[in-house]
């Protein structure tokens, strides 16, 4: 059993929302962290063990669809077209990593040849909202002089507008081409997915001069596992198994706020404005 000696000890929130920071001294990390995953397997919490110096990242790379925001929007476009069922099927397999990602998206988006581009605008308007904690997330890291970026295997219709409401400093994603009104059923080339999202997170960094220990990744599929394990804190939100398993925590339970007090981020520090 690995030894841990508790150093210090601080509540960062202590109301409807518990959280509360340890500072250890562990000599195994890697083994505490197995046997703090077993003994809590079933407890409904979510929890992160990490180094204490450079908890407080300096960049956000994140990524949109069930993770910034509640629905995969090429679905809820696929509604509209009376598509959705076949093409969120395919959509769940491109996440667990059962389908190429690229090859799965041109797939599901020639389905949509010939939909009005005006079903991107209602079906933002309609269905597309940012999951709780979005906002306070993405704020209070800017707030605190972290750079965040949304990068998303999804479109910058949608980016663009996510973007702006949740504070993000700029985004990256697909382009649907359409004209004169209507979907042409096809994307944008090169398609940004599961490499162009870990190139994304290197190129920010770089532009930074910080190291990727000082970054944070967070995503819910397969093509967010590259950045997550290359980021200094990759975090799995919500997500499938096969993320889940790699990364370097996970939320489950919690908003998106928990990502704040995996930082050291107390309550009383939160943007929510």
């Amino acid at each position: 059993m690995a030894k841990a000696r508790v150093i210090d000890n601080r509540f960062l929130a202590d109301g409807k929302t518990f959280a509360e920071d340890f500072v250890l001294e562990v000599d195994d990390p890697a083994a505490f962290r197995a046997e703090l995953a077993e003994d809590l397997a079933d407890v409904p919490i979510d929890w992160c063990v990490q180094p204490a110096e450079g908890r407080k990242k300096r960049l956000l790379v994140a990524d949109m669809d069930s993770t910034i925001i509640n629905v995969e929007c090429l679905d809820e476009i696929a509604d509209y077209a009376g598509k959705k069922a076949e093409i969120a099927e395919i959509t769940e397999r491109a996440m667990r990593g059962e389908l190429e990602f690229e090859g799965a998206l041109r797939e599901r988006v020639g389905k949509l040849k010939g939909l009005a581009t005006t079903a991107l605008q209602q079906a933002y308007d309609e269905r597309v909202r940012l999951n709780p904690g979005a906002r306070t997330l993405v704020r209070t890291m800017a707030a605190n002089g972290a750079r965040c970026v949304l990068v998303s295997g999804g479109f910058t219709f949608f980016t663009s507008r996510v973007a702006d409401a949740a504070g993000f400093h700029d985004n990256r994603a697909n382009t649907l081409n359409a004209a004169d009104g209507a979907l042409l059923g096809t994307v944008g080339e090169p398609i940004l997915g599961r490499e162009a999202k870990l190139a994304a997170l290197k190129e920010e960094a770089a532009a930074l001069s910080i190291d990727l220990a000082l970054t944070l990744a967070i995503g819910d599929g397969a093509n967010d596992l590259a950045m997550i394990k290359a980021s200094g804190l990759g975090v799995a939100y919500r997500a499938k198994p096969v993320v889940a398993a790699e990364a370097h925590c996970k939320v489950d339970h919690a908003d998106l706020t928990a990502v704040l007090y995996f930082q050291g981020y107390a309550e009383d520090e939160f943007v929510t404005d």
